[in-house]
Parts: C-alpha cells; sequence; structure tokens
C-alpha cells in the first residue's frame, strides 16, 4: 500500500473503528463499503478480517462478562458450517450480486424493527443457529455477516450489553476462520496483513472513541442508532457495488 493509497483508508478504517467500536458490529462493512472505491474488494474484504482479530483483541477484555453463551454457541456452529462456502463464493462467485441481494434485505430487515415492525421469532437453538448459518456465509463471502447477526438479534430483542458482548467474541474466531479458508483459496496472502498493519492505528482510535459513546447512551439511543447505521450501511454497500 502507497502512501497515497494509505490516507483515504486510514480514513475509513477510522470510521469502521468508531461504528465497531460503538455497536460491536460494523467494521467490515464499513470498511468495505468505502474503500472500495480505491480498492477492490475482493482484495479489502480479507484485511478487513485482520482487522476484525485485532479489533475484538482489543475489545474482549471489558465485555467478555456480557457475552450470551446461550447464543454465542449456536451461532459459532453455524459459522463453522458456513463461512467455507462464503469464502468459497468470495473466491469465485460474483461479488456485486452478492452484496447488493444481502443489502437489500438488510435495508428492509432494519427498516421494518425502525417502524417497530417486529417479527414473533421464536428464540430457540433453530433460530440461533440459523442466524450462524446466514450470517457465516455473508461474513465470508461479503463482509455482511455482523450485519446479518445483529440484525436478528435486535428482532430477537437481545439487550444492548449482551448483543454487542456476543457479537464482538462471535467476530474474533469467525474472522480467524474466514482467513485461514481465505488463505486456502488464495484470497489471503501477505499483502493481507501488511494492509491491515497500515490500517490498525486508526481503527484503533476509532474504536475507543466509538467505545466511549456506547458507554453514554441509554438501552433505547443504542438501539435507534444501531439500526440507523444499519440502514446506512445497507444502502452505501448497494451503491458501492453499482457504482464500481
Amino acid at each position: 500500500m502507497s502512501w497515497i493509497d494509505w490516507w483515504p483508508l486510514a480514513v475509513c478504517a477510522f470510521a469502521a473503528g468508531v461504528v465497531r467500536g460503538f455497536s460491536g458490529f460494523g467494521l467490515s462493512a464499513v470498511l468495505v463499503a468505502s474503500g472500495a472505491f480505491f480498492v477492490a474488494p475482493k482484495t479489502l474484504i480479507p484485511s478487513a478480517q485482520a482487522l476484525e482479530v485485532l479489533a475484538s483483541l482489543w475489545m474482549i477484555p471489558a465485555v467478555w462478562r456480557d457475552v450470551n453463551w446461550r447464543w454465542l454457541t449456536p451461532m459459532g456452529l453455524g459459522y463453522a458450517i458456513s463461512v467455507p462456502m462464503g469464502v468459497l463464493a468470495l473466491a469465485y462467485a460474483p461479488q456485486d450480486a452478492i452484496r447488493i441481494g444481502g443489502c437489500v434485505a438488510l435495508l428492509f430487515a432494519s427498516a421494518c424493527l425502525l417502524l417497530n415492525a417486529r417479527p414473533k421469532l421464536p428464540d430457540g437453538f433453530a433460530l440461533r443457529f440459523s442466524t450462524g448459518l446466514v450470517a457465516g456465509f455473508m461474513a465470508g463471502a461479503s463482509s455482511l455477516g455482523g450485519m446479518v447477526a445483529s440484525t436478528i438479534l435486535f428482532a430477537a430483542s437481545i439487550p444492548a450489553k449482551p448483543l454487542r458482548a456476543t457479537l464482538i467474541v462471535l467476530f474474533f474466531g469467525s474472522a480467524i476462520y474466514s482467513l485461514f479458508w481465505g488463505s486456502w483459496h488464495g484470497v489471503v496472502s501477505k499483502a493481507t496483513f501488511a494492509n491491515a498493519a497500515w490500517l490498525a492505528l486508526p481503527l484503533l482510535l476509532g474504536i475507543a472513541i466509538g467505545s466511549r459513546g456506547f458507554h453514554i447512551v441509554s438501552e433505547a439511543q443504542f438501539r435507534k442508532a444501531v439500526l440507523s447505521v444499519l440502514a446506512i450501511l445497507s444502502i452505501a454497500g448497494i451503491a458501492t457495488a453499482i457504482v464500481r
């Protein structure tokens, strides 16, 4: 990455860090949606996954006690099955079609939740496991896994602290797993980690600011802010895919 390339991506990484620090997700979605104007998504997504590992390591000590293990365990199982299929799609399938389809669905879901049109989801192993399956595929294929998982968790009315903590721990494991499969398919290279190293400092600065914001908002404010972020990221993802 040249010095000229670094500056716009550093701003994108900072913004991604603010969103990740506040909500517990969104790092990859923000970085890919904004950074795709400067770097091809197929190159940027693996670097975003490497940054997800760094972000989670930075945040896990502060949130560990709030993790909802009843959700995390079955979602993790779903991720384990579907992430390899998502990475395979990243390597060989049309990227823009996957991103547009996922973003359209997420925009509709986040808009419904903002309007309090919440579906009655039967909370149980089937819902948690299927959430992991869908989110894991989208995490490997298009960086949208966190948005999928958070949308379902909001629909299931998980409180802010355990929702954020559960996503942070989930993404630590899923990002490492995605990087492994990306290496297998030739998507991950030395440049993946070099690019992540360049962007680590602005990312961590953004996380510090976003985390501070999380601790000063109410449950209702958190919910409204995060659902708004979901809707904006969905629109940005659609726009990026169309423009590119």
